[in-house]
């Protein structure tokens, strides 16, 4: 991981790849606010999709503690270079698709992240449209303050129960852990 945020900082002066105001503290925020979702991941043999992948966070570092099948999706070109070094330099056996999470079609997902992308509503939306009803999936996603009004406003289009953790590195944030969704009718 030392590598890893080694490159993340070079090549931070090209391409924005996190908030330039996270860099003093990488290490907490952005490499341990990803680790800690690999609690949330039942199994590590599962087939892992990270939509909006956009520096790697938090699917390299998921796959780099030991999820064995991890898929990033990040439709910024450059990014997906970013990512594509980063698991050649590393050795970081990831798939990368250059593609926009709403485009891609990857089969026989078991779980999909997605670090600060989309609203909640919207990511569902996201995995509504990747689940197969022969394959059930479910969602972990980290959320901030705002996670219960999130929630509530998802809840008016989607039926779902989510999991409720509490975030290690954002007092105020959440882990949120969904199984199934359906559109409400």
């Amino acid at each position: 991981m030392e590598h890893y945020e080694q490159l993340l900082l070079k090549w931070q002066k090209a391409i924005n790849l996190v908030g330039p105001a996270t860099l003093d503290d990488v290490a907490e925020r952005h490499f341990f606010d990803s680790a800690q979702l690999f609690r949330y991941v039942k199994d590590v043999d599962a087939k892992l999709v990270d939509l909006g992948s956009g520096a790697g966070f938090p699917g390299i570092v998921l796959a780099m503690l030991g999820v064995r099948e991890v898929h990033l999706v990040e439709s910024d070109i450059r990014k997906a270079t970013f990512l594509r070094e980063v698991s050649r330099e590393t050795g970081t056996r990831v798939f990368i698709h250059d593609v926009r999470a709403e485009d891609e079609e990857i089969a026989d997902i078991d779980v999909i992240t997605a670090r600060a992308l989309a609203p909640l509503k919207d990511l569902l939306q996201m995995v509504s449209r990747l689940a197969t009803p022969d394959h059930p999936l479910y969602s972990v996603f980290p959320k901030g303050l705002n996670y219960q009004e999130e929630i509530e406003k998802a809840k008016k289009q989607w039926v779902f129960e989510p999991e409720i953790f509490p975030s290690e590195t954002d007092l105020s944030g959440k882990i949120l852990r969904i199984g199934p969704v359906a559109k409400k009718i």
